[in-house]
């Protein structure tokens, strides 16, 4: 649901109700008004607009004429968080700056005691550079998924009450994450902190995300990325209407038991087609279940009738399902998960994606805990499709603390590579808890880094 003006549900660590307190005592000004580095705060809901979050500094003459176009009046800013240049002082601090040049004495003086930076000083400096760059791109990353949770909860709320709405709330959602993955270059698959909170929630978006990362690499058009993007967030909303112990297969089920769990496709189906879905998503939403062997359900279909955004659902739904199951402690690792998928469900998927998706995710997904070359253990954060042997990590290193702990590009790297992959019970004590892996694991994007001295992820 787009949020009403003055809400930003959904931002990690912050509530709604704190967030509208907080911005209670910012200024409203016209837009006509806004300059580059005024901090405002859109109320149109992240859905609105093609920014990548809803509170942000104005970076480029660009992004005004983005603003002036999304038909607002006014907006509101935080003049203590802007960064304005002060224009109409700008003759007087020119003179300031010619009283405070100093004379030949004064500089010879100065350049005397001026001591140069130590090389530990500049490789302290650049360590700290690197870590905030770091936790910038990850805060942007955790934001941006805690807004578009947000949207996911508000298109569920209105399922019922209002299907078109919520037909419509879902559209929007996905145009704003197709906007979002519009950069030049390659998109990063993202390992994150925190969660959406929710298991259904989390579950809907990591199909979503990363059904939409593979379309995107197997080159969908528009028309069809919308599509997948929309079945894809819904491929589950039959489940609103069976039980909740039902909601999610368990080994234990009776015949019965499994029958009514199977029938969320069905209900699912019959809820698209009272919310208005295009074929496209409501193909998906049919057939996520099927396999490419024919042995799937409801139908029985093989690959050739299934539509190729279910196909690809079908995949990254299984995926998502073994790494996040219900009972944590049955959970595999993304490295367990794709090989079990590669290993025993070659016939059950399009092998076409299951290659493909394989290559994305990396043969070491985000999420996963390995022992590096050199015996030192890490956490993957993000792959790299090119060179799927050469992921970015997070090391356990007994030097660093936990806080100024650096991701490094394994590419950049050629002799440290990753000797094995293990459960995260399997790591010494003084690892795990450095490492902290997570016990959900929630997926987001980021644009691809590029440069030797990125170690920053």
């Amino acid at each position: 649901m787009v949020p009403k003006p003055g809400s930003s549900r959904g931002v990690p660590g912050h509530t709604g109700v704190e967030r509208m307190q907080d911005r209670t005592s910012d200024p409203l000004i016209d837009v006509s008004q806004l300059t580059v580095g005024m901090f405002i705060h859109l109320d149109l809901g992240w859905m609105s607009h093609p920014f990548p979050l809803s509170s942000f500094k104005i970076a480029s003459t660009d992004q005004l004429l983005i603003l002036r176009r999304l038909g607002l009046t006014q907006v509101r800013w935080s003049p203590a968080k802007s960064d304005l240049a002060l224009q109409g002082n700008t003759t007087d601090a020119a003179a300031a700056d010619v009283e405070a040049v100093p004379g030949p004495a004064e500089t010879a003086d100065e350049s005397a005691v001026v001591a140069q930076p130590t090389p530990e000083e500049l490789a302290r400096e650049a360590h700290r550079r690197a870590l905030a760059s770091q936790r910038e791109a990850l805060r942007l990353c955790e934001a941006q998924y805690g807004e578009a949770a947000d949207g996911f909860r508000g298109v569920m709320d209105n399922v019922v009450s209002d299907p078109h709405q919520a037909r419509a709330e879902a559209e929007n959602l996905t145009a704003a994450l197709l906007d979002k993955m519009l950069v030049e270059g390659d998109l990063n698959m993202r390992l994150l902190n925190e969660t959406a909170g929710d298991r259904s929630t989390a579950h809907a978006l990591n199909v979503c995300i990363i059904a939409l990362l593979l379309g995107r690499a197997f080159g969908l058009g528009r028309d069809e990325m919308m599509d997948l993007g929309v079945g894809s967030l819904l491929h589950d909303v039959g489940k609103l209407e069976i039980a909740a112990r039902l909601r999610h297969r368990d080994e234990s089920f009776t015949a019965a038991e499994t029958q009514a769990y199977q029938q969320h496709v069905v209900k699912g189906v019959a809820i698209a087609q009272a919310m208005g879905l295009a074929p496209g998503p409501l193909l998906i939403i049919a057939q996520h279940h099927e396999h490419a062997d024919g042995s799937g359900f409801p139908q029985r279909i093989n690959m050739d009738r299934m539509s190729t955004g279910a196909r690809i659902v079908a995949l990254v739904n299984r995926f998502d399902g073994l790494c996040n199951p219900l009972i944590s402690s049955k959970a595999m690792t993304p490295h367990e998960a794709l090989s079990l998928m590669f290993a025993q469900g070659r016939n059950r998927f399009d092998a076409t994606m299951l290659n493909a998706f394989i290559r994305m995710m990396g043969v070491y997904p985000p999420g996963s805990t390995v022992q590096l070359t050199d015996d030192r253990y890490a956490l993957v954060v993000s792959v790299n499709s090119a060179r799927p042997l050469k992921p970015r990590v997070m090391v356990h290193d007994v030097k660093v603390p936990k806080e100024e702990a650096l991701i490094l590009n394994l590419e950049e790297m050629p002799d440290l590579g990753i000797r094995r992959s293990l459960k995260p019970q399997f790591l010494p004590r003084h690892s795990l808890d450095y490492l902290s892996p997570r016990a959900r694991i929630a997926y987001f994007f980021d644009a691809a880094m590029t440069g030797p001295g990125e170690l920053a992820a």
